[in-house]
């Protein structure tokens, strides 16, 4: 018979088993997947950074991030790749769907995942900075497909060609970042240098041959199974992945990420903007309006907020509010269309010049700036139009809408006496005698008092 101190023994661990089990994660036991398409730019940043930072306070077994870009911006891009590499649960970026790419940006965030995985018919590379790239014929140029001298046993990268001077600092320094990104993976560190400095790209099968990925994958769940077992290295220690059970949560974009990415549209900030420049111009126009006030300056701090974050040309905004000025300058100015055609002028060339990248995703297209070019100049035109029209219309109220007002006489009078002016009776004076009946017009008001005289234009009549 078991002595009590034995069942005692036994009851402590049976509930330690309990309380341990009851206490761990639900996380422990899930992939979290974050999922990445268009441009890399501050709301996907924002999505990427706060999804894996939940995912580590959840401890979750591991992060998989699909991703379909074209590229993106460079601070975005170091953003994401900061938290990656200090994120303590594993991470896989996997290209996917089919026919989806991790060009440019995307690049660098694959080659920095601890798990770098690429669906059939993708392709990744064109990693050269763009946004500093020159336009002249010093740009580097590649073939679409690698050659047998693609082969890191059989060439190195390519020496940056001589050019701007700006240029070769940004490709020098990008090709040190991928490098450095590819040798702590340790995956294909001369290519990368080459999808920097040459602007190369592979196919996923190619990728996988020149150990650029570490698999291939049709699916999340075909990734899933070839992981289950796999050893990767993390803060120098090794660590064996388990996905065979694994419970996969999607974690979608917020309505914070959904509006950051809207707001975060070139176009759609460049329209915010103006509507902001418009709505304060109205208001200002006609005070206390409030409503067109308020929309503008919502939309206006809306779109300066967007293209903060965005590699806007300052020298482009200021021709943009030059061209505004210029339109509406026109209304007022008698210069035969030379201010409003100039205004225009302005105005399309800042909007060209607005956004200083080639970036994909980050332009602002003909498209779109001829028709709201178009659609300035006309409410230029018309709002300074309506204005002048109101200065220049007689008075209707008050006592200066008095002067030059028609009368009728009411008895005769010397010099004084009273007339009906607008329906009502008013004390005149006249520096001629008038006889009852007869067609005044009042030329001052002094108080209660009209000085009038006769009406020469009715008289005459």
């Amino acid at each position: 018979m078991p002595s009590p101190f034995r069942i005692l023994s036994h009851l402590i661990l049976l509930v330690a088993c309990l309380t341990l089990t009851l206490a761990a994660p639900a996380g422990a036991s899930t992939v979290r997947v974050l999922t990445v398409q268009g441009a890399i730019s501050p709301a996907s940043a924002d999505y990427l950074l706060r999804g894996i930072d939940k995912a580590i306070d959840d401890q979750a077994h591991l992060i998989v991030i699909e991703m379909d870009t074209p590229g993106g911006l460079d601070s975005s891009m170091r953003d994401i790749i900061k938290a990656i590499l200090a994120s303590p649960v594993p991470i896989a970026t996997y290209v996917s769907p089919k026919g989806a790419r991790a060009a440019s940006a995307g690049t660098y965030i694959l080659y920095a995942s601890h798990i770098a995985a690429m669906a059939p018919a993708t392709n990744l590379g064109a990693a050269t900075p763009v946004e500093l790239a020159p336009t002249g014929g010093d740009k580097p140029t590649a073939p679409d497909k690698p050659t047998q001298s693609d082969k890191p046993e059989a060439a190195k990268p390519a020496d940056t060609p001589t050019g701007d001077p700006k240029m070769r600092k940004a490709v020098h320094d990008a090709a040190a970042y991928i490098r450095g990104l590819a040798e702590l993976r340790g995956r294909n560190a001369e290519w990368a240098e080459r999808a920097v400095r040459e602007a190369v790209s592979l196919s996923a099968s190619e990728a996988l041959e020149m150990k650029v990925i570490d698999l291939v994958a049709t699916d999340l769940d075909d990734l899933l199974t070839q992981l289950n077992g796999r050893v990767i290295k993390m803060d120098g220690q090794t660590v064996t992945l388990s996905t065979a059970q694994l419970e996969i949560e999607r974690v979608e974009p917020d309505w914070r990420s959904r509006l950051l990415a809207v707001i975060g549209d070139p176009s759609i900030a460049y329209i915010l903007m103006l509507l902001g420049i418009y709505g304060l111009i109205y208001e200002f126009s006609n005070p206390g309006m409030l409503f067109p006030g308020v929309v503008g300056g919502i939309c206006l701090l809306l779109g300066l907020f967007a293209l903060q974050v965005m590699p806007i040309s300052y020298a482009g905004l200021a021709l943009m509010l030059l061209g505004i000025a210029l339109m509406i300058s026109e209304a007022f100015v008698p210069s035969f269309g030379a201010l409003g055609l100039g205004g225009v002028a302005a105005f399309i060339i800042g909007s060209v010049m607005l956004i200083d990248t080639d970036l994909p995703g980050y332009g602002l297209p003909w498209m779109l700036i001829v028709p709201v070019a178009v659609a300035s100049a006309l409410f230029s035109f018309f709002v300074a139009g309506m204005a002048i029209k109101a200065r220049a219309r007689p008075v209707m109220t008050g006592a200066e809408e008095m002067i030059g007002a028609p009368g009728e006489i009411l008895a005769d009078m010397e010099h004084e006496g009273w007339a009906r002016v607008h329906g009502e009776q008013w004390r005149v004076r006249s520096k001629a005698p008038l006889a009852r009946g007869s067609r005044v017009r009042v030329r001052a008001r002094h108080d209660l008092i009209l000085d009038v005289e006769p009406d020469k234009e009715i008289d005459h009549v």
